[in-house]
């Protein structure tokens, strides 16, 4: 009977996916597919037929397959069949649910599409109704529409059943508990989604009612802006009596108009939870007197009120002291024998004067002897401060408005101070060709004069390019360069030998053993630790929007802040011209070089160039003079050999000709550009790169996929799967020859990210992570990213409290734990994209949802920067205790973000620097 029953589930499940996917094929074949045709173009606009029926080709392609798999498991039924492996290899896709969660947060506009289709066009309506009865179950569009958002919850309850028939001794009976877990996430998910979606929807669609309906009010939708209360108050003015007016409270701004009420009471509608009228009332007449952020508007109470009060009166005293001395004056001007007409009016009208004014300053007094139903209100402006007094019908609706405002104005601040920086400036690059796309980014860790660069890379897949961004005084754009032909796909900046100056302290007489200091700092870490004591400095957050660049203020002012960039490309690689990015502004830069004529070398294996450093260097090695006393047998305890500290930190013994023959090219950083035709082109300074010449340049077999350093190793990845580390002897710049090679990838899938995280190498390959050991380049641990092994690493960054990465074409983002490997988060960035593309137009908000994607991580200070393909850029507090919270910030761009960066800013940078 078990039996029986698991095959009658079964069925089921065949049955309800045939009836689903019979939908599906009824959505394309009977109406997408007759209104792509260009003679029925006419019926619908084809933009609204993209939106109307995003996503169902791709839900039909895998539920055929599925419905296939399910078929043969029925065709080849016996006692020991399993389903439940079918349904885990089914739900367990990232792209199942990326699908699902796109036309769920797409549904909503989709039946607004249809709707404006429908009014738009009588003959679209007389379509639907044809296709209708055409097709078999004669289904209407919109019964049709809804099937994928009911299909999921049918899953569990089918999965369900199936558990309940089958024993625990069953082989399918852990696959169907894996089933059930999934199916539920993917599940939850989706109702998240659905009701973040609605809930959106149905904010961004009052919000524009209310605008409709208020006379003079323009670009009232913003992101992230909602709808929270409206209140019927009276103004009251010194002059000129009360006047009806009312309040529209936002999360962030407050709206002041004129009220004409047409029936003379409140009237609300509770019938529509997607219109303005749900929650104001529509029937009477607005016309905008003012609005104003919510950050510049104050309820004045307690002392403030009575400092008011106190002021006005004072005012008053003088005005009465100024009455009494012009009384005075008119009576001396009565005395005078000379004609004084002229000055008897300048009297009377200035007595006029005051006598308004000392009217208006007494209504006001009065007006301030404050009863409960009354609010006062300040605002500072750019002329000064004023005052706005408001009586609500009663108390309790003056303590409900004064609870929703200062509410709003600290969730507003909150959200401001912690996970907004304020966009500062946009910084053009020009493009010396077209179809120039951002690649990568990197600052500069080299010598004073150029340790506050950054080095922005684009390329057209014919000529590779470096500006050269100074942020020394206020960002600016000093070259642009081309320096191979080939697109850059990756930088690195490589520190160089720290100086160390060191001496050797003779054993002393009373201790009889040696002793040795080194004087300087002893180690050669790229990021050395700033002192404790260092100040407060200023940070910038810097973007990069298709030809210009962004210019952000900081989260916080915390010690020696990091700038972080962030770049965009708006261009296809087919696109004439350098317009169409979110700020279109000319360059301002018009520096620019031809590529010049330099040969790249043929040869497979490494080879390397090198060109003399034309900088004057400071001796390597200087001599601390002292004086020491010989032990007792008068030999030197190093026999004439002195200590030196290695690049590593640890001691070594050299001779003094070996420590003062140092290669002073060691102690210069260097820039290590990788190219799509798997060369790397070494650069040890701005300018040497001004002048184009390369202190190295090493060809390999395959394109150079990514570069990092990391305990004093320059690793390389190939697009052929091999991973190259690059050493340096002591003392020694770096030597091509001297190099270790390991196959982690193959050419399919080779090592796409690398990442340094508490000493060992993070190797993203696939959908797999391993971890090396730099000193041996032995796999220490292999970790598992996600259940999709077609989609491979393209982001990762190590934050304080892990590891953060995401998968390619994936819009989830992942923590893994540093040392134990565990899953520790994971947050989706369709449900913030999609509220801060809300106030966009429909095919806007189709064309980015439907293939959302995270392109660009950064990790700086207590922030996750997340850069999408949407042209949004978020940000994730990141926090050991609380959940991760996506924020998006204000300022995007049109294109994707193709990197983020940051830079450590010089002493004395002034953040007040002269903006566009």
């Amino acid at each position: 009977p078990g039996q029986d029953m698991r095959k009658h589930v079964i069925m089921t499940l065949l049955d309800t996916e045939q009836s689903y996917v019979e939908s599906l094929r009824t959505l394309m074949q009977g109406y997408m597919k007759p209104l792509k045709q260009p003679e029925n173009s006419l019926l619908c606009d084809p933009s609204l037929v993209d939106e109307i029926f995003d996503q169902i080709p791709e839900l039909l392609e895998h539920h055929e397959q599925f419905l296939e798999q399910i078929h043969d498991c029925v065709q080849n039924w016996h006692e020991k069949q399993k389903v439940g492996d079918l349904l885990v290899q089914s739900f367990s896709k990232d792209v199942l649910v990326n699908i699902y969660s796109a036309y769920i947060d797409n549904f909503l506009n989709a039946k607004d599409a249809v709707r404006i289709a429908k009014e738009a066009r009588p003959a679209f309506m007389k379509f639907l109704e044809q296709s209708m009865r055409e097709n078999k179950e004669k289904q209407a569009l919109s019964d049709l529409m809804i099937k994928p958002v009911q299909r999921i919850p049918r899953y569990e309850l089918l999965v369900k059943d199936l558990l309940k028939h089958t024993p625990e001794d069953h082989p399918d009976h852990p696959f169907l508990i894996d089933a059930q877990r999934n199916i539920k996430q993917v599940a939850e998910r989706i109702n998240k989604g659905m009701k973040s979606a609605e809930e959106v929807e149905r904010n961004a669609r009052i919000v524009q009612e209310i605008e409709s309906h208020i006379e003079g009010m323009e670009d009232l939708q913003a992101p992230l802006r909602r709808f929270l209360r409206q209140e019927m108050v009276v103004e009251v003015k010194a002059v000129g009596g009360k006047k009806d007016r009312s309040f529209f409270l936002f999360t962030d701004l407050l709206v002041c108009t004129t009220l004409k009420r047409k029936s003379g009471s409140l009237r609300r509608s509770s019938m529509s939870l997607y219109t303005a009228a749900s929650v104001i009332d529509t029937a009477s007449k607005y016309k905008l007197l003012w609005k104003l952020p919510l950050e510049d508007v104050d309820i004045v109470k307690g002392a403030s009120q009575a400092t008011n009060r106190e002021s006005i009166q004072k005012s008053i005293c003088r005005l009465d002291e100024d009455l009494s001395t012009l009384g005075q004056v008119s009576k001396l001007s009565e005395t005078l024998s000379f004609p004084h007409q002229s000055l008897d009016d300048v009297i009377k009208d200035l007595m006029a004067a005051i006598h308004r004014e000392l009217a208006e300053k007494q209504s006001l007094s009065f007006s301030m002897a404050f009863p409960p139903n009354k609010v006062e209100l300040s605002t500072t402006k750019a002329d000064g401060t004023e005052s706005f007094i408001f009586e609500f019908p009663n108390p309790d609706a003056r303590l409900g408005f004064e609870q929703a405002f200062e509410d709003a104005k600290k969730k507003l601040a909150s959200s401001k101070n912690c996970l907004d920086p304020e966009f500062l400036k946009a910084i053009p690059i020009m493009k010396t060709r077209s179809g120039m796309q951002f690649s990568c980014a990197s600052p500069s860790h080299g010598n004073p004069e150029s340790s506050h660069e950054v080095w922005v890379c684009n390329s057209d897949g014919y000529v590779g390019q470096v500006c050269l961004l100074s942020i020394r005084k206020e960002p600016t754009v000093e070259a642009c360069i081309a320096v191979c032909s080939a697109r850059i796909l990756c930088i690195a900046s490589v520190p160089g030998l720290k100086r160390v100056y060191s001496c050797f302290f003779p054993p002393s007489p009373h201790r009889g053993r040696e002793r040795a200091e080194p004087v300087g700092s002893p180690s050669s870490e790229p990021m050395p630790a700033q002192p404790e004591d260092a100040g407060p400095q200023p940070c910038l957050h810097i973007s990069i929007s298709g030809s210009s660049l962004e210019l952000s203020e900081p989260v916080d002012g915390g010690n020696r802040e990091l700038v972080p960039f962030d770049s965009d490309d708006t261009d296809d690689e087919s696109s004439p011209s350098p317009s169409g990015t979110l700020q279109s502004q000319a360059s301002h830069s018009t520096i620019s070089s031809s590529f010049g004529n330099e040969e790249i070398p043929s040869c497979k294996e490494a080879t390397a160039e090198t060109t003399s450093s034309e900088e004057e260097q400071e001796p390597g090695f200087m001599p601390i003079t002292g004086t020491y006393s010989q032990n007792r047998h008068g030999e030197s305890p190093t026999d004439g050999r002195a200590l030196r500290r290695s690049s590593r930190g640890s001691f070594t013994r050299g001779s003094l000709e070996d420590l003062l023959s140092l290669d002073p090219e060691a102690h210069q950083s260097s820039m290590w550009l990788g190219t799509e035709d798997g060369c790397i082109h070494v650069y040890q300074s701005s300018d040497n790169i001004r002048n184009r010449k390369n202190s190295m340049k090493m060809q390999h077999a395959a394109a150079v996929m990514c570069i990092l350093y990391l305990d004093n190793q320059v690793f390389v990845s190939l697009a052929n799967g091999e991973l190259i580390a690059y050493q340096r002897e002591a003392g020694r710049f770096w030597d091509p020859q001297n190099s270790k090679s390991l196959s982690l990838g193959s050419p399919g899938s080779p090592i796409t990210k690398m990442v340094a995280v508490a000493g060992k190498l993070w190797c993203g390959c696939q959908n797999r992570v391993i971890v090396l050991n730099t000193t041996t380049l032995a796999q220490e641990h292999t970790l598992q990213v996600g259940q999709d092994g077609g989609r491979s690493v393209t982001c990762m960054v190590s934050a304080g409290t892990g590891v953060w990465v995401a998968l390619q074409s994936s819009a989830q983002v992942r923590l893994y734990h540093p040392t134990s490997y565990e899953q520790l988060a994971e947050a989706d960035i369709t449900p913030p994209v999609h509220k801060m593309l809300a106030g966009s137009d429909a095919i806007i908000r189709q064309h980015k949802a439907a293939c959302l994607r995270i392109t660009a991580l950064l990790a700086c200070k207590d922030l996750l920067w997340i850069g999408t393909s949407a042209g949004v850029v978020l940000t994730l507090a990141v926090s050991p205790k609380a959940a991760p919270v996506l924020v998006g910030l204000s300022q995007g761009h049109t294109g994707h973000v193709r990197f983020l960066t940051a830079i450590e800013l010089p002493d004395g940078f002034d953040v007040l620097f002269p903006l566009p």
